[in-house]
């Protein structure tokens, strides 16, 4: 039975990939670098600031390199003043109401960023708990912040699934035996299927998505029809 729905916030909840990319092109061009998407999905995308740092500007000691990653995600909230969740997102904080289950927040995202975010999505009290990798004993792709999760909301792995957009968020729930789906706005669906995600959808509107809830949460109708009859049948 389903208790839980753990959503990841850049990229599955509200498509910032577009926006970071910018960042990091802006601030990297002060260092005579200039990335492409390609760079940008497999160098960054879905990696922690320390890491992303340390591979691409090595030459920057660990000050330097904080001051920078602050400056980037300075940058990033100054041009994401207008964002929107994936379509169907609402409809999911709905059905997940209706259906009484918790709801967590996994996410890599800075505190800043994450609380940003949340306050112009106008979810700040959507969740039940939010994990953030900063308070972990590490980020995602570890398994670590999946497994906060399970341990706040007080369930089992099975109780739960995971909303993943990275190749990298993905390997961290599914680490921690979580059933994943992957949401196929930032990278290809084959690739989030490649590293574990069960289903790979565009949005929260998917018809796979509603269908796999629904079988998850109501009863099967026709097992029940079937044992009412063998029931009548008897008696």
């Amino acid at each position: 039975m389903l208790v839980a729905i753990l959503f990841d916030l850049d990229g599955t909840i509200v498509n910032t990939d577009p926006i970071h990319y910018r960042a990091w092109q802006e601030m990297l061009l002060n260092y005579s670098l200039e990335i492409d998407e390609i760079f940008y999905k497999s160098r960054i995308s879905g990696r922690l600031n320390p890491e992303i740092v340390k591979d691409i500007l090595p030459q920057l000691s660990a000050t330097e390199g904080q001051k920078f990653a602050n400056e980037k995600e300075a940058l990033f909230r100054k041009l994401a003043s207008n964002l929107k969740p994936l379509n169907g997102f609402s409809e999911l904080l709905a059905w997940t109401d209706t259906h009484q289950l918790k709801r967590a927040l996994v996410t890599n995202a800075p505190r800043l960023n994450a609380e940003f975010m949340l306050e112009v999505l106008g979810i700040t009290e959507a969740f039940h708990t939010v994990v953030l990798a900063d308070d972990c004993v590490a980020g995602k792709p570890d398994p670590a912040p999946y497994q906060a999760a399970l341990n706040k909301l007080e369930i089992t792995a099975e109780e739960a699934i995971a909303l993943e957009d990275s190749p990298s968020g993905i390997r961290a729930a599914v680490g921690a035996d979580i059933r994943t789906i992957g949401i196929a706005s930032t990278h290809e669906p084959q690739a989030l299927r490649e590293v574990g995600a069960f289903m790979a959808i565009p949005d929260f509107t998917d018809l796979q998505l509603w269908t796999l809830l629904s079988s998850l949460i109501e009863p099967d109708l026709s097992a029940i029809t079937s044992l009412s009859q063998e029931n009548s049948i008897v008696s």
